[in-house]
């Protein structure tokens, strides 16, 4: 689940760790690259075998990762239309959103016109 990557982030990050490995998943690669576009990861590599994947993550990014709004969990999910996504930081920030079209942060989502499940925000 993304909680448990993202926590796994935040926590690398206060340790002061260079990369970090965690397990393989679409969603946590698909989160992975909207942190990476945004800038603040540095690169992300798969590694092993088909059958176990691994992610690295390379956390030197230009932006460093201050906290997470988590507004989807297991037990409550929100959706939101692209007319009324909220902003995050007034504007420093990045929401990101589960789509019809996959996972992408607020401003593409309203570039293309879609709504979907908000998962989170990070600044």
């Amino acid at each position: 689940m993304y909680l448990n990557f993202l926590t796994k982030i935040k926590n690398a990050r206060a340790a002061g760790r260079k990369t970090l490995r965690t397990g393989y998943g679409r969603m946590e690669l698909a989160i992975a690259e909207e942190l990476c576009q945004a800038g603040f990861l540095d690169k992300i590599e798969l590694k092993g075998k088909p059958l176990k994947k691994e992610l690295e993550i390379f956390l030197k990014g230009k932006r460093q990762i201050r906290g997470f709004k988590f507004f989807s969990k297991p037990s409550v999910k929100n959706y939101c239309g692209y007319r009324k996504l909220p902003s995050i930081k007034s504007g420093y920030g990045l929401l990101i959103l589960s789509t019809s079209k996959g996972i992408k942060n607020g401003e593409m989502a309203k570039k293309e016109k879609v709504g979907g499940q908000l998962l989170f925000g990070v600044w």
